[in-house]
């Protein structure tokens, strides 16, 4: 089979993951494959043996049970086990307890490989001790620079093997803008009149969901980087900026502006609950990644996309969320050699060949010689927009620290949702809470 070449990361990833750096189941049957059951986050312990190959075991725990980043990833674990010959005990938990129950997970009996993201998160857990230094992994054919500074550390040593990074963006059906007539919008006036013509003929223009709490934050990335520019994003992640200064007003201000433009009341839909709206007909566009997709049971094939408008022209519109995700080997997981092994071949191009070839949701690849040929046109477009961009960040949960994520965004940005004329109190709140955690 021929290869092409997927659009590589743009080279400000480097200085996204720099800026990070600042301060720092459900079982099924599967033929050969050994699958734990598990809606808690634990891995089993294993019996002494073989470290790699025939009569070898490796753990690999992953952070999705349905949908087709499920499927993805049982393949790409069916792969791995049928070309080393290693067995491969798949532990298997839902998105959210897996991210909720991240930290107590790795200091208990992990498994040797797990799911996670690039970041400050991954930096955050090699401060820690928490995950395996990969440096010997180093160079991985196929993965270019900027993922090898996404894979890094403050201590300069790589502790992540990427496989995939997807953008978040404004999605919609095709459908439903032929048939009303819409483009996609070139300007911040475009876009507002078609969300004004959206609502004149009954549509709501934004699907929206926050019940989980994380989705919400993207809506927050893209507005702070399209009013204040990406490296002040960068720095306000980092805590290097002040919570409660003008320009983080404005960006609640704006989003204020928009919300009679979404959904009501978020705080009760999950985001697949948005997305099937937006699948109806209800409403007309969704900020989201690719992974949309997942909760409408399609290919994507009538979905299209278009980047967040420009807001301010001397910051522009060429900065987005493209989250990088990819693997880690657990410091504690039992079978330290065979992890790394696993690890190793997670960032070859035959992995999300493997993945690709198990779900048609978009998947773009990110070892250069992975295949393209089976890309759908939604696919096509995320590489190119992904690669033209000149500046990448992580999405919010990945980019600043996890207590500050989790115990202070996003009940504070629930809360604004609730509240939203209160911009002051919030974000008076999020910079005291802020001064407390980065100091």
């Amino acid at each position: 089979m021929s290869r092409s070449h997927s659009s590589a990361v743009p080279r400000s990833t480097a200085a996204t993951m720099a800026a990070t750096r600042r301060s720092v189941l459900r079982g099924i049957g599967l033929s050969g494959l050994a699958v734990g059951g598990a809606s808690l986050l634990a891995a089993c312990g294993g019996d002494d043996g073989p470290a790699t190959g025939s009569g070898a075991t490796v753990k690999f725990g992953i952070n999705e049970t349905a949908d087709a980043a499920h499927q993805r990833l049982v393949a790409i674990a069916k792969a791995y086990e049928k070309e080393s010959g290693t067995k491969v005990e798949l532990n298997e938990v839902d998105h959210n307890t897996f991210q909720e129950s991240i930290n107590t997970y790795l200091q208990g009996a992990p498994d040797d490989v797990f799911t996670w993201f690039a970041g400050f998160r991954m930096a955050q857990f090699a401060e820690n001790g928490l995950i395996t230094d990969l440096s010997d992994l180093w160079p991985i054919e196929g993965l270019n620079d900027s993922f090898k500074q996404a894979s890094t550390a403050p201590d300069g040593k790589q502790y992540f093997v990427p496989i995939s990074y997807y953008p978040w963006a404004v999605f919609y059906r095709k459908s439903v803008f032929e048939k009303n007539g819409w483009e996609a919008p070139a300007t911040n006036d475009d876009f507002m009149a078609l969300m004004d013509d959206m609502q004149g003929k009954g549509i709501t223009p934004f699907a929206f969901g926050d019940k989980d709490g994380w989705p919400a934050m993207g809506t927050f990335d893209i507005l702070n980087m399209r009013l204040n520019g990406f490296d002040f994003h960068m720095s306000l992640m980092a805590g290097d900026e002040a919570w409660d200064g003008d320009e983080v007003k404005l960006v609640f201000d704006t989003w204020r502006k928009l919300l009679p433009y979404h959904q009501a009341d978020p705080l009760g839909r999950t985001w697949q609950e948005a997305a099937t709206a937006m699948g109806k007909g209800e409403c007309g566009m969704y900020l989201l990644g690719t992974f949309v997709v997942d909760a409408l049971g399609e290919n994507g094939e009538d979905l299209d996309f278009f980047t967040f408008p420009e807001l301010d022209s001397s910051i522009g519109s060429d900065a987005l969320d493209a989250p990088i995700d990819g693997f880690c080997v657990a410091a504690a997981g039992k079978n330290q050699e065979a992890g790394k092994a696993m690890a190793k071949w997670l960032g070859s191009a035959a992995a999300p060949d493997a993945g690709n070839s198990a779900a048609d949701a978009p998947f773009i690849a990110a070892n250069e010689g992975a295949s393209t040929e089976t890309y759908s046109d939604l696919q096509k477009k995320s590489a190119e927009v992904v690669g033209a961009a000149a500046n990448i960040a992580q999405f919010m949960d990945r980019d600043t620290n996890a207590d500050f994520a989790n115990t202070v965004m996003i009940p504070s940005i629930q809360e604004f949702l609730k509240n939203p004329d209160d911009i002051d109190g919030v974000t008076a709140s999020i910079q005291e809470q802020a001064a407390s955690i980065f100091g």
